[in-house]
């Protein structure tokens, strides 16, 4: 059975960093397209970032481009998202989730949409206070 438990979320002031994790297991974690969504109260969820199987391309919201950086360790079974220079508008709940064997070439056309990934973890709560 799939599992995606993410962590490292907390409240922080603005400006401030965060460094999100996502632990893998029950699947071939190094096959799959990963990658970041956030959910804020009342609004859809959106992608933050993505990356490849092999994390060397990656995929970013214009929101977050230079202040995000999504990577992966395959050795370990672990997505990050390194989160700087953080604002209000960054607080949300944030999701790890992966493409299954359906999604990955969704994942080519449309690679942040949430559409596109099978598995999703619990979430992690992000709060940035001004």
């Amino acid at each position: 059975q799939v599992q995606l438990v993410e962590s490292g979320g907390g409240s922080v002031q603005a400006g401030g960093s965060l460094r999100l994790s996502c632990a893998a297991s029950g699947y071939t974690y190094s096959m799959y397209s990963m990658g970041w969504f956030r959910q804020a109260p009342g609004k859809e969820r959106e992608g933050v970032a993505s990356l490849s199987t092999g994390g060397g391309t990656t995929y970013y919201a214009d929101s977050v481009k230079g202040r995000f950086t999504i990577s992966r360790d395959n050795a370990k079974n672990t997505l990050y998202l390194q989160m700087n220079s953080l604002k209000p508008e960054d607080t949300a709940m944030y999701y790890c989730a992966a493409t299954d064997h359906t999604g990955d070439y969704c994942w080519r056309i449309s690679p942040l949409n949430p559409t596109c990934f099978g598995y999703w973890g619990q979430g992690t709560q992000v709060t940035v206070s001004s």
